[in-house]
C-alpha cells in the first residue's frame, strides 16, 4: 500500500552573508500560518529548512553549512516598536539535535537585516534615500535590544558591492557600520554589565582548579578566561582545538561553571541545552601568527588575541556579539580582555582572530560605581547569495 504525501512547501525566503556568517532569511509575513508564531511548528519548519538534525553532521538535506556560522535561520517583521523600523528574531539551529535556541542574537547576520529589510519593502521608503546611507533602526527581538544599522543605497538600490575587506570573507564588499545600543542593559531584566559584581572573578572548576575569569552581559553574555591558564598561547587555529574532543569537553565545562555563575542556567547539566549563550573567548597578549587564509597577522597589528568557542567548537573567526562584548569589556579598565591589551583606558581595539583581524569600538563611563557603555560598533558586510522560496516537505508542520 503506497502512503499518500503532501507536496513541498513553497516558501519565499532570502540566503544571505552577513559578516562571516550567512543564513536563510524570512519576512514573518510569508511563513506558513502555524510557524508565524514562536513555538514547536516554527522550530520544526527551520529545522528542516537548514537540514537539522542530521546525525551525520553535514546537513545535506537543507540550506545548512555544517557549521555553527551557517546554521542560522532570521525572521524579519515591520516594527510596531516607536522608533524602530524593523523586528529581528534569531534562530541557531543545532546541526544534530532537533533544537533552535533563541536565546541571543547574531551579531554577523545583523549587518545583513537592514540590507534584508529595504530589499524585502519592510522600511517607510520615504526613510530610504536613493543615494548615500540608509539608516536603518532594528529591535533585535531575542534580547531586546536596539541595532542601527547603516546602508549604502546606490540608484534606490542596496549598494552590496564595494571595496571594504572583512578578514574570514574571500571577497571584498560595501561597508555596513552596525552599531549595538546600550549593549549591556538587558529589556526589562536591568541586567548588570557584570553579573557577579566583580570585573575578574574565581571560577571554579572541576577537575581544572580556579581560573580567572571575567563574565560579562554586552551584545551576548561573554566569559573571557586567559589562554595561557588553560595551556593556549592565543595564537590557536581551528584545527588545533575542534580536532581536539577532550579540548572541547574542558571548554565546555568552563562555558557550562560560567553560565551557572552568571545565573544563566540552574545546573551544570542545563548547559547542553543552552548552546548558543554564553560565549567562552579565550584572551592573550598581542603576538604574531598566520591567520587561516595564509596572511601573516604582526604582533603590531593587533591589542590582544582572542579566540572564541561557538556551539562547542571553535569559531572560524569571531562572532559579532562575542565582538561586542570583546569592545565593552576592553574599554573598561581592569577586566581581562582590558589587562591583556595592555590595560589603561581605551575606545577601541584591534585583535586578532584565527581568520585574522577586527576592530570594535566603545566607549565606557562609570556612573554610581556602575560601568556604563552607550554603543558599541563595528563594520561588516552583506550580500544576498540567493533568492526566491525554499522547499520543504508539507509533512514537517503536521509532525511540528
Amino acid at each position: 500500500m503506497s502512503m499518500a504525501y503532501l507536496p513541498q512547501l513553497k516558501i519565499p525566503a532570502t540566503y544571505m552573508r552577513g559578516g562571516t556568517s550567512k543564513g536563510v532569511f524570512f519576512r514573518l509575513q510569508d511563513l506558513p500560518a502555524a510557524a508565524q508564531a514562536a513555538g514547536t511548528a516554527r522550530d520544526a519548519l527551520l529545522l528542516r529548512v537548514v537540514g537539522s538534525p542530521d546525525p551525520y553532521g553535514k546537513q545535506i538535506d537543507g540550506m545548512g553549512g555544517a557549521t555553527s556560522s551557517t546554521s542560522k535561520a532570521v525572521i524579519v517583521a515591520p516594527s510596531t516598536r516607536p522608533g524602530h523600523d524593523v523586528d529581528y528574531l534569531f534562530g541557531q539551529v543545532s546541526i544534530d539535535q532537533a533544537f533552535v535556541d533563541w536565546s541571543g542574537n547574531c551579531g554577523n547576520l545583523s549587518a545583513a537585516v537592514g540590507p534584508f529589510a529595504i530589499a524585502s519593502g519592510l522600511l517607510d521608503m520615504a526613510r530610504v534615500p536613493p543615494d548615500g546611507v540608509a539608516v536603518v533602526r532594528i529591535w533585535q527581538a531575542n534580547i531586546g535590544k536596539t541595532i542601527v544599522a547603516h546602508v549604502p543605497m546606490a540608484n534606490g538600490q542596496v549598494q552590496e558591492s564595494g571595496a571594504f575587506e572583512l578578514d574570514g570573507v574571500a571577497f571584498p564588499a560595501a561597508e555596513v557600520v552596525v552599531e549595538f545600543l546600550d549593549p549591556a542593559e538587558e529589556e526589562g531584566a536591568g541586567a548588570a554589565m557584570f553579573p557577579t559584581g566583580q570585573l575578574v572573578d574565581d571560577l571554579v572548576v572541576p577537575g581544572l582548579g580556579t581560573l580567572r575569569a571575567t563574565m560579562i552581559n554586552a551584545g551576548i553574555p561573554t566569559i573571557f578566561v586567559n589562554a595561557e591558564a588553560i595551556g593556549y598561547t592565543g595564537t590557536e587555529s581551528q584545527d588545533t582545538i575542534n580536532g581536539d574532543p577532550e579540548a572541547l569537553a574542558l571548554l565546555e565545562m568552563i562555558r557550562a561553571c560560567g553560565a551557572l555563575r552568571m545565573g544563566l542556567i540552574d545546573s551544570v547539566e542545563q548547559a547542553a541545552r543552552r548552546q548558543h549563550t554564553p560565549k567562552l573567548a579565550l584572551v592573550a597578549p598581542a603576538a604574531a601568527y598566520v591567520a587561516s587564509g595564509g596572511k601573516p597577522v604582526g604582533a603590531a597589528d593587533i591589542d590582544l588575541l582572542v579566540r572564541a568557542v561557538s556551539m562547542g567548537k571553535l569559531h572560524h573567526a569571531m562572532m559579532g556579539t562575542a565582538a561586542v562584548a570583546i569592545g565593552t569589556a576592553a574599554a573598561i579598565p581592569g577586566t581581562l580582555v582590558n589587562l591583556a591589551a595592555g590595560g589603561g583606558q581605551r575606545s577601541e581595539v584591534r585583535f586578532g582572530h584565527p581568520s585574522g583581524t577586527l576592530r570594535v569600538g566603545a566607549q565606557a563611563v562609570l556612573e554610581n560605581g556602575q560601568w556604563k557603555v552607550g554603543k558599541a560598533s563595528m563594520s561588516r558586510s552583506a550580500r544576498v547569495l540567493m533568492e526566491g522560496w525554499v522547499r520543504v516537505p508539507g509533512e514537517v508542520l503536521l509532525n511540528g
